[in-house]
């Protein structure tokens, strides 16, 4: 009975005991050595709405570093928001980043952001005074402090707007306001760059006060992406050939948009190869200095309808129309539209309208435009135009559609004259007047008191 009891004993070690202990000392060995977990942290990072940080830690190449980090220790990760890469961020200083020569910066500020621990909200310093340094995974160390008058968190200098965004059981997102860049890749920066400013956040204006209210004015609200500008395109305008061209506008403009010097680069370069189109290409880069306006209205958020006129076209133009200062910008300025047009559109307005008004850069005057033959035709009575290569380039932002005349406005006519006709007017008879009048006197005796009746 005793044996029986010992042998059960070694089969319940053997059978159920080591495979326990061999399970318990090789399960650490298998996670790290497999996939992912689905709800980790980095996993939460690629699919939440931190789309440009996400984007750049691929870029970098920082996906293996950090699914061995997160297999270790939890991770706290503080997020910029997409504004602040997009937006807010110098062109030079992104450029820089993205350059491939340059990768070793752009991990050190990836890797700025993310500590090598779990940093929840409760965890925050409650005062100023009592800031906390923690170690990132770049070996910098950050400080994490608080507001005493708002509790706002702050990380560095930028401020915590969105502490717990993502929250997983291996680390935790904090969503901050802005980059933080650490001083070896503002150096880094500030050596491949010379004579030029040593920012790399987007420099902001100084404050302006009021004459009036002695205040501090306030500033005016970000314009997001893809809204209406608020001017006028006739206010955003260059004052005018003879007093000075447009300004080269910086990549993407100043709001950094859209990049309008590129897209009408391109606009240019298919008319070019499109064929037929020379002459107006020529006109716009080498004439005159719109093809550079024109980048600069869309780098502002603006809209162009280009009526671009063919080789046959301009040829028919004489000297005279060309000779006069500031007629070639006319010219093509009555030929370009503040709206986004293509020919279907144009078509199905004329159809349903008969006869629709576009305005043009030349102002007051505007383009007819009426339904003939299944086309659009443009102009007024005998000077008018087809549009007979349709949509040649369309972007969204800048739409041209070849025509096979030169447009020109209808030269206001002059008042004619009125001429004054005088009426003849008769005087009337005093002797017949003055002998009626004396009759009336001598009837009743008072004659002798008028000399003119006794003459």
């Amino acid at each position: 009975m005793g044996l029986l009891l010992c042998f059960f004993n070694f089969f319940l070690l053997s059978g159920f005991g080591f495979p326990l202990a061999f399970q318990e000392t090789t399960s650490p060995a298998a996670n790290h050595l497999g996939q992912i977990n689905s709800n980790s942290v980095l996993v939460a990072l690629l699919d939440s709405h931190y789309t440009e940080l996400a984007e750049l830690v691929e870029k970098a190449l920082l996906l293996q570093t950090l699914e061995e980090s997160v297999g270790k220790h939890n991770i706290t990760i503080f997020a910029p928001k997409n504004e602040a890469l997009e937006r807010n961020l110098d062109p030079e200083f992104n450029r820089f980043l993205l350059e491939p020569g340059n990768l070793k910066s752009l991990q050190t500020l990836l890797l700025y952001h993310i500590v090598p621990a779990r940093i929840e909200p409760h965890s925050w310093p409650n005062s100023t005074s009592d800031s906390a340094l923690h170690r990132t995974l770049s070996n910098h160390r950050v400080q994490l402090s608080s507001e005493d008058s708002s509790g706002a968190k702050f990380i560095g200098t930028a401020r915590v707007i969105n502490p717990n965004a993502v929250n997983r059981p291996d680390g935790v997102i904090h969503g901050i306001e802005q980059l933080l860049i650490p001083r070896s890749v503002q150096q880094d920066f500030n050596n491949r760059r010379s004579l030029r400013s040593i920012s790399a956040i987007k420099p902001e204006g100084a404050p302006e006060v009021d004459p009036k209210t002695h205040r501090l004015k306030k500033p005016t609200p970000p314009v997001k992406p893809g809204t209406s500008p608020v001017l006028p395109i006739y206010d955003a305008m260059a004052p005018g050939p003879s007093l000075a061209p447009a300004p080269a506008p910086g990549p993407g403009g100043p709001h950094h948009h859209f990049n309008g010097m590129r897209q009408v680069k391109d606009f240019i370069q298919t008319l070019v190869q499109y064929g037929g189109y020379n002459e107006m290409a020529d006109i716009l880069v080498n004439l005159t200095s719109l093809a550079t306006e024109m980048g600069r209205l869309v780098s502002e958020g603006y809209v162009l309808t280009v009526l671009a006129p063919n080789d046959e076209a301009m040829a028919k133009l004489t000297t005279d129309q060309l000779s006069e200062p500031g007629a070639p910008e006319q010219i093509i300025y009555y030929h370009i539209i503040p709206e986004y047009q293509t020919e279907e559109s144009m078509y199905n307005s004329v159809r349903r309208f008969g006869k629709v008004s576009y305005d043009t850069l030349r102002l007051p005057h505007k383009v007819l435009a009426q339904e003939a033959d299944g086309s659009v035709k443009f102009g007024h009575g005998d000077v008018s135009a087809y549009l007979f290569d349709p949509d040649i380039y369309t972007d969204g932002r800048i739409s041209v559609q070849g025509i096979d005349e030169v447009l020109f406005p209808l030269e206001e006519k002059t008042k004619e004259e009125k001429k004054t006709i005088k009426v003849a007017t008769a005087k009337p008879r005093r002797g017949k007047l003055l002998e009626v009048a004396c009759r009336m006197l001598v009837a009743i005796g008072q004659d002798s008191r008028f000399t003119t009746c006794n003459i």
